[in-house]
């Protein structure tokens, strides 16, 4: 009889927790359905996708021309997200906004997506898509001797050119040297200041500073020859909890990859295949709080 008491109430604690658990599920509905329902829902509506970017880098979203009109804003960036917005069947602008200024605008509802460098510490507040481009960290230093620069050591008590927010500012700090920031200005600025000893060093994108570099031939500035470290993989950046548009990006750069589409912007812009990862060896520093 004891065991028949039990079993009882055994029994009527398990119904009583699947009850409560229905009852909870029924009285907060899955806020991901929520939330992507209200995003992507917003974008058809407008019909089209505002798209942050700088307008200010060779190769990846600068203005190929004398006026500075969004006809003529292309680049790497630009191209694969008219690309995206096409395969959605949406049209698209274009917003010109300081890299520090990106994120803010898109949890403010400013901009719907932008192309940022996936991180650990971004997907906490932001989603990304699958990647778009894989490259890695270097340097532009000054040619004679590089700036005296040769380990990640050596950054201390040096001055680095950049914006405020980006991770290569993240880790010149890290490695204690101070940040000397621009706002959205063009890589003339940033890299003459390397040249005239303003600043020491541009620490970013490898595809970035190797077309940046090249197209200042008179400044006495290289990219360091052994600096070469850790791999990045970049994303379109969009709101926290915009499923939807997540996995419609998602399918539509899948389709990019297989039908080669990717390949041929990137060998386009940056004469060699980014949407692969690179065949270079690659130092990967440990403990980059980034």
């Amino acid at each position: 009889m004891k065991n028949f008491f039990m079993r009882m109430t055994l029994l009527l604690s398990v119904l009583l927790l699947v009850a409560c658990g229905n009852t909870t599920q029924e009285a907060n509905p899955s806020t991901k359905d929520d939330s992507e329902d209200e995003y992507w829902q917003k974008i058809q509506e407008s019909g089209k996708l505002v798209v942050a970017t700088s307008g200010t880098l060779i190769a990846a979203s600068y203005y190929d021309g004398d006026e500075e009109t969004e006809d003529q804003l292309t680049g790497f960036e630009v191209e694969t997200m008219r690309e995206i917005a096409k395969r959605l069947n949406l049209d698209i602008s274009f917003e010109i906004i300081g890299v520090d200024s990106v994120m803010p605008a898109i949890k403010s509802g400013r901009i719907d997506i932008s192309s940022a460098t996936i991180t650990d510490k971004r997907k906490e507040q932001f989603d990304f898509s699958d990647p778009i481009k894989y490259s890695y960290i270097t340097m532009a230093v000054r040619k004679e001797d590089n700036s005296g620069i040769e380990t990640l050591e050596d950054l201390n008590g040096k001055k680095a050119g950049g914006g405020a927010t980006t991770i290569y500012s993240q880790i010149a700090e890290q490695f204690g040297a101070e940040v000397v920031t621009y706002g959205n200005a063009p890589n003339e600025a940033y890299l003459r200041d390397v040249d005239n000893g303003r600043t020491d060093v541009v620490i970013n994108d490898y595809y970035l500073t190797k077309f940046g570099v090249a197209a200042f031939p008179d400044f006495d500035i290289h990219l360091h020859p052994t600096l070469n470290f850790n791999l990045t993989e970049s994303g379109v950046l969009m709101p926290k909890g915009a499923y939807t548009l997540q996995e419609k990006i998602n399918e539509v750069i899948a389709e990019m990859h297989e039908d080669g589409t990717l390949s041929e912007l990137a060998i386009q812009f940056y004469e060699e295949d980014a949407s692969k990862f690179p065949e270079k060896e690659i130092i990967e520093i440990d403990g980059l709080d980034i």
